[in-house]
């Protein structure tokens, strides 16, 4: 297959997956949220895994004949998405505090656009990303299909609880979410229409994302496994971690004939 038939299938099976786990939340609630911390826990170590085992390997690879100082730009991304980690929450304590002040409508009303438009950027950005790392080879866009994948899993099902909170129908929640996931090939087509150009700063949107994976597990997720009450729960958690290290690097093995 070309790079463009890979590119179009991975985007588009990253979107289905990572609906997936929203659309569970619509027919088994309770059931989506039970699961939801061991898919987490599962997409911390996917995460982890296509840092450190793909993206920042071919990131030191392709800076090397651009001398680009890749470990500057993963601590970039780090304090980046640290930096917007953070303007999210105030908005969302700010939100919080004066909820009791609020109507209910005007509440949604401030509120929902903020979930949707974050949520279209997200898959905006996953898009550029998948596509970006097919075309540096078709292994890379896989594994990072698939960890991208497994981390939107977990968060969908939060947008999706999130909204039917909101007072939102089951039918236009799943519509929002379905748009919303398109984006991800708007993203994709860019990255690919601008191939050429944004060659040249692969190494960098490499370790950006390698810093962004890197951040993301171990600031959102993996705490989520120390702050729970059963020891049981705090070791399947665990093993999903280590689980999704090892799914990254069986795939990477597996894959290598792609190269």
């Amino acid at each position: 297959m070309s790079t463009i038939e890979y590119i179009i299938i991975f985007t588009f099976l990253g979107s289905i997956v990572s609906l997936s786990g929203g659309i569970l939340l619509l027919s088994r609630e309770a059931f989506a949220v039970k699961i939801s911390h061991f898919l987490a826990s599962f997409a911390a170590g996917a995460l982890l895994g296509t840092a450190f085992f793909d993206l920042l390997p071919e990131a030191i690879h392709e800076g090397e004949a651009r001398g680009v100082d890749i470990f500057l730009w993963v601590l970039l991304g780090i304090v980046l998405f640290f930096l917007l980690g953070t303007l999210f929450h105030w908005f969302h304590h700010h939100n919080h505090a004066h909820e009791e002040h609020r109507p209910v409508h005007k509440e949604r009303k401030a509120t929902t656009p903020l979930i949707v438009i974050s949520d279209t950027l997200h898959n905006f950005l996953d898009g550029v990303v998948i596509a970006a790392t097919f075309l540096v080879s078709v292994p890379l866009g896989i594994i990072t299909t698939l960890a991208v994948a497994a981390h939107e899993s977990p968060q969908e099902i939060g947008d999706f609880g999130l909204l039917l909170h909101r007072g939102i129908s089951r039918k236009r929640v799943l519509l929002i979410n379905v748009v919303s996931a398109l984006f991800a090939f708007l993203g994709a087509f860019l990255a690919l229409f601008i191939g050429e150009a944004i060659e040249g700063v692969l190494p960098i949107l490499l370790s950006l994302t390698a810093g962004f994976f890197i951040y993301i597990a171990l600031s959102d997720i993996v705490p989520g496994i120390h702050h729970e009450q059963k020891l049981s729960n705090t070791l399947i958690g665990s093993g999903m971690l280590l689980l999704g290290i090892l799914v990254v690097y069986l795939s990477i093995s597996l894959l290598g004939e792609f190269h």
